[in-house]
């Protein structure tokens, strides 16, 4: 068994089973791609991939509990690795963050810049996607941080390190009748079309409860995953816009007013999410420092140790976030 064969495999489930885009990653042949899983195959004693012909069609059971284990093998070999580098030079490397267009726009450019200005040999990728893709990456080992509001607490192999609260606000063009309201109800909201988040993005469910519990129906028009592509249809009028309150930004969305909604809707809280067999070198513990302040290095490392959810939920108890 070759950890060449192991890789194979993993990459050819996260290929949706397409050999070809699979060999075109890894830079190598379709043909030796297949060869390698069928030896791999052979020497087990079992099929990774159902087939139909040359195509394969699906992976089997035994696939399934195969390709997880390769995938820890992956990740605990990267760990070696990192190891390693931790040792022969602490300030060099790479850091993947995924993370969702609000977080990359509005909350990470300062902590990135900083981070580049003090650690300029750590050649740093940012992937930008859904919570669930990010989500995802993070599970599987495809990047090393995935920092979002949704879908971190669905996959288990991810711990979860509260950031920061933010909530809501209301952007309106100026001269807009919600702009003469003194305090912003639902109700209020409820008359005008709404252009918000897609579902699933940057805390959409707080905002559905909400006017759920006020049994109020929302007329959401349109909905979109960037708050800039929010505010750009505010002002072709189609509705009023319900974004992340660090999402207006006072100059460059002069023409726009922002009311405040945070007395309507519940706090959303944006988390890191860290695979738990991670090796976190020191420079991303600076970085996650960086971002969120209250995250040192020994509590983070106390929550990579923590046997379950709830006791790193326990590390957190007492401690008051940052607000966005």
């Amino acid at each position: 068994m070759k950890l060449q064969q192991l890789r194979y495999i993993w990459e050819v489930a996260r290929h949706d089973l397409n050999v070809s885009a699979t060999a075109q990653s890894l830079y190598t042949s379709q043909p030796g791609v297949s060869k390698q899983i069928r030896l791999l195959e052979d020497e087990l004693g079992v099929e990774v991939f159902a087939r139909s012909g040359k195509h394969l069609t699906h992976i089997t059971p035994a696939g399934e509990k195969i390709i997880a284990l390769a995938g820890e093998v992956l990740s605990q070999t990267q760990n070696i690795k990192r190891v390693a580098k931790e040792f022969s030079d602490e300030r060099k490397g790479s850091l993947d963050i995924a993370t969702t267009h609000t977080q990359a726009r509005y909350a990470l450019p300062k902590v990135i810049n900083q981070f580049i200005e003090g650690y300029p040999d750590v050649s740093l990728h940012m992937h930008q996607g859904t919570p669930m893709q990010i989500a995802e990456m993070a599970n599987d080992g495809v990047v090393d941080f995935a920092i979002a509001t949704e879908a971190l607490e669905l996959f288990g192999n991810l711990v979860m390190l509260p950031c920061y609260t933010w909530n809501r606000s209301v952007v309106v063009p100026k001269g807009h009748p919600l702009a003469q309201v003194k305090k912003l109800t639902l109700q209020a909201l409820a008359e005008y079309p709404i252009v918000t988040y897609v579902f699933g993005f940057t805390g959409r469910s707080q905002l559905d409860q909400a006017f759920q519990q006020a049994d109020l129906q929302p007329n959401v028009v349109f909905t979109a995953a960037d708050s800039d592509v929010i505010k750009t249809y505010v002002r072709l009028g189609l509705g009023v816009g319900i974004v992340a309150s660090m999402a207006h930004d006072a100059v460059q969305d002069a023409d726009l007013v922002a009311l405040d909604a945070s007395h309507l809707f519940a706090d959303s809280c944006t988390k890191i999410g860290i695979r738990s067999s991670t090796f976190i070198r020191g420079y991303m513990y600076r970085f996650i420092e960086s971002f969120a302040p209250h995250l040192t290095k020994d509590l983070v490392m106390a929550a990579m140790a923590a046997g379950n959810r709830q006791e790193v939920e326990l590390l957190f108890k007492d401690i008051e976030l940052p607000r966005h």
